[in-house]
């Protein structure tokens, strides 16, 4: 999610309510969202590239966010919404409007993006190439699935989200915790007022000083380094927010913390998923996934949810095609 800022400071919005954006799409790869420009990493569309940052908005806020797309040169406007995990759902009808006519050559002309917003994978890369049938138009998205008839419990940084957005007091969790209470308060709220750099940096120096009194494999050092990692994923640091994460869920596994290792496993496998570079993205999926595997073989949450990780090897696939493609053009 490179190129994609978040120093423009937005006002809290209350958890469990939809934020309302406004984005548009014009030519050259060009996109903004409330007049904040959206930049595009290297050989990323700019669909994805707001979709990303529409996802990285609804994680901060802690609520879907809702958005009226205008797409200048396709001419048309979508109302579009994407939640915490990436998904996206067209909320009324697209409406045609006049294109605005552009002259050949100047800045901000150019074709149409080709993508589509929708479906958007938690992951930050489409798992496969499903196109709705009916769409017509570069905007459209795909209807999200059918709501499980259960509800699942928060899984990975959507755990971590729901507990920094959170109105309620902080819970202690182990003993010496009520040392921390200060600290992450203030972590907290900086998340919460879209201080994202204030946060990582007073949540490394915090997880620095609880391992140093309490040991790294400590209940409240282990909580701190998970919050690290969603702030380094929230400050578009992916490789960071990954190691953290699998560090993590490798401690809790030989804890025998099922439950909790597949948490951090989620989490790491959200920040894989906006690793750009095929080669870097092979060396940490193989870390991933050798984990991942043998988590899966023990009684426990990630036994019975094996759905994510064969999505997590068919992208080992792909980033082996892209890998070798990018090696012949060399």
């Amino acid at each position: 999610m490179a190129g994609v800022s978040f120093e423009k400071k937005r006002p809290r919005q209350p958890v469990g309510s939809a934020a309302t954006v406004s984005v548009r799409v014009s030519g050259a790869g060009r996109a903004s969202v409330d007049g904040a420009s959206v930049v595009p990493a290297p050989g990323e569309e700019i669909q994805q590239a707001v979709l990303n940052h529409l996802q990285r908005l609804a994680i901060s806020v802690g609520a879907p966010i809702r958005a009226t797309v205008h797409d200048d040169l396709a001419g048309c406007v979508v109302p579009l919404e994407v939640s915490a995990d990436g998904s996206s759902r067209v909320t009324g009808q697209a409406v045609r409007v006049a294109p605005r006519p552009a002259a050949a050559g100047t800045p901000g002309t150019g074709q149409a993006p080709t993508g589509q917003f929708g479906p958007a994978p938690v992951m930050n890369e489409p798992d496969t190439d499903t196109r709705s049938p009916a769409a017509h138009s570069p905007l459209a998205a795909v209807p999200p699935e059918p709501s499980a008839p259960t509800p699942t419990p928060a899984r990975g940084f959507d755990a971590v989200a729901e507990e920094v957005l959170g109105d309620g007091p902080l819970t202690e969790t182990a003993e010496g915790a009520e040392l921390l209470t200060e600290p992450l308060r203030r972590i907290n709220e900086a998340v919460r007022s879209g201080c994202i750099d204030t946060a990582a940096e007073l949540a490394d120096r915090t997880l620095a000083e609880a391992s140093a009194v309490f040991g790294p494999r400590h209940a409240e050092a282990l909580h701190l380094r998970e919050l690290s990692a969603y702030i380094a994923y929230l400050a578009g640091d992916p490789v960071r927010a990954f190691r953290l994460s699998l560090d993590v869920a490798g401690l809790r596994r030989q804890a025998r913390d099922g439950e909790a290792a597949y948490d951090n496993v989620r989490s790491a496998a959200t920040a894989w998923r906006a690793v750009r570079d095929p080669e870097e993205g092979l060396r940490l999926g193989r870390d991933l996934i050798d984990l991942w595997t043998d988590l899966a073989a023990e009684p426990g949450p990630a036994a019975d949810d094996t759905g994510p990780l064969e999505s997590a090897r068919a992208r080992m696939v792909r980033l082996s095609d892209r890998a070798a493609k990018a090696a012949a053009q060399a």
